[in-house]
This record gives structure tokens, C-alpha cells and sequence, in this order.
């Protein structure tokens, strides 16, 4: 089911909880699917950033191991519509801990068939558009102290000419830059803050609450994942433990402010 949110110069449209598209002034901001370089427009990575392979698809926690496949497990499942109105809509997944869920990249590109983790959780995510501005908020509720990182996965649209520029932290880094990075993505760490200088259209910026890291992703010319991340998992070598990871609080909030400049 298709939802949208829509004001006097904006235009969102979300399917079953993905940012499928963000126009302003009749100008396309997110990656359409079916073009080249990937096959979605957003996604959350949850409870796990990255790939596991070399970690045997294990992450260790006080409760016991539990098996994740790249990303975590957040992905296999469906959200539930909460609320919606005009200008907000909510959604919401649950998990019950141990819960075998079945893995989408088996058996094509993994070896493990089923996921699981060993807390409970809810997730919720919710858009709110205002004139010039999508602001997509994040909250996670499970036991204190259950180990989790948090990525969220969005794509833009861009012009194919390779040409964008990507700034943070007073540094300039191209699409040159970011498809060098390969799969390992672009890190773009301690910054709550983004630029992302269009070719063909307004500027894009992107401010953050909670995650304090990006990483930068592309294959292709006309898309780029700028991806708000709370770790930087290359980093780790895919040793995922709860000493790389972060405790929650009962409750945790994350943000993400996508605004077109004028």
C-alpha cells in the first residue's frame, strides 16, 4: 500500500514503510528502483551493521550467540502501519527473541537458511514532512543494556554524469572516491552532518541525531546510499561482539533531517 505525504511544494511517497520517493518543485531526489544500482530505495540496518561471514555469521552477546546475516535481520520483516495523517505517518516492527526468521539471501548468497537474535524488540519509524524537509525518526525499544548497531540505508538520485560532490567535516569527497571504496563503503566518521552538491538540481543536506558516523556507498554513476551509521563496521573485521557495539537504554532515538536547500 502506498502512502503519501504531500504540502504546497513537497511530495512523499512510502511503501510499506520504504522512501520510495521525495519530490520537491516536480525535482525526483531518491533512487527510483528498477534503475541501475540497487534494487531498493531505503532500508534499516539492525541489529547489525555489515557483513558476518568472516565472522561465521555469529554475534556474540550476554544472552548467548545469535546468527545475523549481512545487515541483521530487521530487513525480513514487515512493518505495521501505526498511524497517518497529511503530513506523519508511523510504522512499526516486532521481534520476539529466538524467533527463527527466514533468510532472503539463502540460498543464493549465504549459507544460513534461518536468523535469529536473543532479545525482544520493537522498532518504529516515522516520517514527517514539513515544507522544505523529511525528517525520519527512529526509536528502539528492548531490555537495557541488549547490544545493537544502527544503520539506516537510503539512495539518491543522481545526475549519471559523475559529477556530485559529497562534504562533511570541511572535506570534499567525490563519486570517484566513493566507488573506489568498493563494498567496504566510504567512511565519513564523527560528523552529524552532510552536503550532498547536485549536478542538475538543489543541494541536498542531511543532519543527524544519535548515529554520529556516515558511510558512503555507490556501484554506478546515478545513485549514492548516504547512510547514517552509529559504527563503522570495517573497522572490526566483522568480530561482532558486545565490546563493538552499543547498550541499549530501554529505549533509544535516532534522526535523520533530509532538507533541499534553497
Amino acid at each position: 500500500m502506498m502512502i503519501h505525504l504531500k504540502n504546497n511544494k513537497s511530495k512523499v511517497t512510502i511503501d510499506e514503510g520504504e522512501l520510495v520517493s521525495y519530490m520537491v518543485d516536480d525535482m525526483e531526489y531518491i533512487h527510483q528502483k528498477g534503475n541501475k544500482g540497487w534494487r531498493k530505495s531505503d532500508d534499516e540496518m539492525f541489529p547489525v551493521i555489515g557483513p558476518t561471514v568472516k565472522n561465521d555469521f555469529i554475534v556474540h552477546t550476554k544472552h548467548g550467540d545469535a546468527v545475523q546475516d549481512q545487515h541483521g535481520l530487521l530487513r525480513e520483516l514487515s512493518y505495521d502501519l501505526i498511524s497517518e495523517s497529511e503530513n506523519q505517518v508511523k510504522f512499526q516492527k516486532n521481534y520476539t527473541k529466538n524467533t527463527w526468521i527466514k533468510n532472503s539471501k539463502f540460498p543464493s548468497k549465504s549459507t544460513q537458511e534461518f536468523l535469529f537474535w536473543p532479545f525482544d524488540f520493537v522498532f518504529e519509524k516515522k516520517f514527517t514532512l514539513y515544507n522544505n524537509v523529511l525528517v525520519i525518526d527512529f526509536m528502539i525499544q528492548s531490555e537495557a543494556g541488549m547490544p545493537f548497531m544502527l544503520g539506516y540505508h537510503p539512495a539518491f538520485l543522481l545526475s549519471d554524469t559523475g559529477e556530485e560532490i559529497i562534504i562533511s567535516n570541511q572535506q570534499k569527497i567525490t563519486l570517484k572516491d566513493v566507488l573506489n571504496a568498493g563494498a567496504n563503503a566510504y567512511p565519513v566518521l564523527e560528523s552529524d552532518e552532510i552536503l550532498l552538491i547536485n549536478y542538475n538540481k538543489k543541494n541536498l543536506q542531511i543532519n543527524t541525531k544519535g548515529f554520529h558516523n556516515f558511510m558512503l556507498w555507490t556501484e554506478v554513476n546515478n545513485m549514492i546510499c548516504i547512510e547514517p551509521i552509529t559504527q563503522y563496521t570495517s573497522f572490526t573485521n566483522q568480530q561482532f561482539s558486545e565490546e563493538n557495539m552499543l547498550l541499549s537504554k530501554g529505549k533509544n532515538y535516532f534522526s535523520v533531517e533530509i532538507k533541499i536547500l534553497e
